[in-house]
């Protein structure tokens, strides 16, 4: 039985890009395609698809809106998301999403996020349908995950909290240091602490923020000031109010 997908994006060449992707794979058969949000919507519970792809800035409804919209219906069809902006990355993340396609891409990238839809077992449709309900439930909630997405060249790739290091502000941008690798994020220093669990991340500076997890050693520079050692050798400084906290903890 074929993968059936719904595409739903505001620009006709990209529905016709897609239209062309899906058609070149013998398991998927497009049955449909929106240029709004609402349309999708409605797409979605006429059609049953299992899997759509949705991008996020559209008329009518968003595509966060569109997802907010699916958790009424009886099935939900998995989403991967296409878009123009990186920035969305992790909100995509949190809505549940398969994957998520940072245009212009491939037919490598394309096929690599459509089998993981197609791996995708019925548990695990509805297990992420059950997430995007509970993070929409509660707006001003921040919903736990376990990787975040960066850029790498034109795709997006997941990486697992685990493996990041530290991260450090640059900006209106925060460089992701994971591994011998920097990955540079469109998100604000203050807005990625608030996602980040606490611990293993702590916040050190009004620019760094470490993952516990792989530090050496907090080593107190003079009386006010500590420095962080990474397991890596790198040093990541701490402000003297973070110090004074440290401080008063380690007592």
């Amino acid at each position: 039985m074929k993968l059936t997908a719904l595409v739903a994006d505001d620009e006709p060449l990209a529905r016709r890009r897609l239209a062309a992707l899906i058609a070149d794979v013998p398991w998927a058969q497009q049955v449909g395609e929106a240029c709004d949000g609402v349309a999708a919507v409605e797409l979605a519970e006429n059609l049953q698809p299992d899997v759509m792809f949705l991008d996020i800035k559209m008329p009518e409804l968003s595509g966060v809106e569109v997802v907010h919209r699916l958790r009424r219906l009886p099935t939900s069809p998995l989403v991967i998301f296409t878009t123009a902006h990186d920035q969305h990355a992790v909100t995509a993340f949190e809505l549940g999403a398969v994957d998520y396609l940072l245009k212009p891409f491939g037919a490598p990238r394309f096929l690599a996020a459509l089998e993981r839809a197609r791996s995708a077992c019925p548990r695990e449709k509805a297990d992420l349908l059950a997430r995007a309900q509970d993070l929409l439930a509660r707006p001003n909630a921040v919903a736990p995950f376990d990787r975040i997405f960066v850029r790498d060249g034109n795709s997006i790739v997941p990486v697992p909290l685990a493996a990041v290091e530290r991260a450090e502000a640059q900006d209106d941008y925060v460089m992701i240091h994971a591994g011998q690798r920097g990955h540079l994020m469109s998100v604000r220093i203050r807005d990625l602490e608030q996602w980040l669990p606490n611990p293993p991340f702590l916040r050190v500076h009004r620019s760094h923020i470490v993952n516990l997890d792989h530090v050496d050693r907090i080593v107190g520079l003079d009386g006010a000031r500590f420095e962080v050692r990474m397991k890596n050798g790198a040093a990541v400084p701490v402000s003297r109010a973070r110090s004074q906290e440290i401080r008063r903890r380690s007592r």
